[in-house]
């Protein structure tokens, strides 16, 4: 079968250090290698995001697969498949909003207070305050000089024809990305808009996988979100 493999990030790190993995990321990342080993699952190729919670989690995943003897190709490194900068568009939409609408005004104060703090689970909590800052962000509702929903989407789109047609031309590839960029290649199986893409990159667990079968170079889901690796619910996490 001729299947590619897109794998999500192992859990990353707090809000204000978030491109980096956590003791459990790496984990679970590891978990993630030993598992496709037993599976017996062989890369022909791997391509990864730049981020650095990409590259590590493609480090962990395909150095346990070389300790199991399946020796995995080099990863190729394509900034394409990074995530969106969700800092940038914070930083620039997030005090636009606060200015012009005070029930976000609130949603926003309280994200802030409990970052000052020290509240550590609002680490790992997708707040009402970050769906509104990203659902302005797609809508175009503020101004905003960073990289655009719009061009996202074409982004992801591009990074997608290599794995895809290395795919199409058979065997096993993998992507290490992050939760969003899954959600737009899905976008090529399924009619999704928008409010569906980050419905499903918010269901997206650390680790998981999503594999799409192509034949005759047409991508079909296989699997969404699967993490048979992580048996054990605490090491089951969305961020």
């Amino acid at each position: 079968m001729s299947l590619l493999y897109l794998i999500r990030h192992g859990q990353a790190g707090p809000r204000d250090r978030y491109d980096c993995l956590s003791d459990l990321g790496r984990r679970q990342a590891r978990l993630l290698g030993a598992w496709l080993a037993r599976e017996g699952v062989r890369f022909d190729s791997v391509w990864s995001g730049a981020l650095a919670r990409q590259i590590e989690t493609a480090e962990l995943v395909l150095g346990a697969l070389a300790e199991a003897g399946s020796a995995p190709p080099e990863p190729l490194i394509d900034a394409r498949w990074n995530e969106f900068d969700l800092d940038a568009v914070y930083a620039a939409i997030a005090p636009q909003m606060a200015a012009a609408d005070p029930g976000f005004r609130q949603h926003y104060e309280s994200l802030l207070h409990a970052l000052a703090s020290g509240q550590g689970e609002i680490h790992r909590r997708w707040t009402p305050a970050d769906t509104s800052v990203v659902r302005a962000w797609i809508g175009e509702q503020y101004r905003f000089t960073g990289e655009s929903w719009a061009a996202f989407v074409e982004r992801i789109r591009l990074a997608g024809a290599d794995p895809l047609a290395a795919t199409a031309a058979g065997g096993r590839v993998a992507v290490f990305t992050s939760a969003t960029p899954v959600g737009l290649m899905l976008g090529r199986v399924f009619p999704l808009e928008p409010r569906h893409v980050m419905q499903l990159a918010a269901a997206a667990l650390n680790t998981n996988l999503t594999i799409l079968d192509v034949a005759d170079g047409r991508p079909s889901l296989a699997t969404f979100n699967s993490v048979p690796h992580l048996d054990q619910a605490e090491w089951r996490t969305f961020r």
